[in-house]
């Protein structure tokens, strides 16, 4: 039984490089749309955990506040707002292409160390402003292979402290 030599025949020839060309776009389509929808996850969890984080810590500074409000007797309802949440938006994240991966991290670097502000009463915080700025404009931050430093532009202080920096690339 003889196999005819269908590699001669240019139908055959245009049909093996259709498949090829076929498997390799779908291939590469396939990866593409893997790669989105792992980012996304990976965004998402790294937010949710950031959420949890925050959540947990505020928690744990409001239930602080209220045991010592309790052993000082303080019970008349007239205490003063404290700080309940923090706040960092980067105001030139896309001037500098910052992915949200990395602002995640920034933003979290900065609420470690500016923690102990949750749970101290507004008064208190309003006073020391220029300690919070120099807190954060002193420190250089680092995330993968870059190094930022930070200028704040804009500091709110109610029950959500809000701050507005202005990100700059260090070397």
């Amino acid at each position: 039984m003889h196999i005819p030599p269908y590699y001669k025949k240019p139908g055959w020839q245009r049909f093996m490089v259709g498949v090829f060309a076929g498997a390799l776009v779908s291939y590469l389509v396939v990866i593409y749309m893997y790669g989105t929808m792992y980012e996304r996850v990976v965004r998402e969890n790294y937010e949710l955990k950031a959420k949890v984080t925050d959540l947990q810590k505020q928690k744990d500074a409001l239930l602080e506040d209220e045991n010592d409000e309790e052993q000082h007797g303080e019970q008349d309802g007239k205490s003063e707002p404290v700080v309940e949440e923090l706040e960092i938006r980067i105001k030139n994240a896309e001037e500098l292409k910052l992915d949200p991966l990395i602002i995640h991290q920034l933003s979290d670097q900065m609420k470690k160390d500016l923690d102990q502000i949750i749970g101290l009463q507004i008064n208190i915080v309003g006073k020391s402003d220029e300690l919070i700025v120099s807190t954060i404009e002193s420190k250089t931050y680092h995330v993968d292979d870059f190094s930022y430093t930070f200028k704040i532009n804009r500091l709110v202080v109610t029950t959500k402290l809000k701050l507005v920096l202005e990100a700059k690339i260090e070397g």
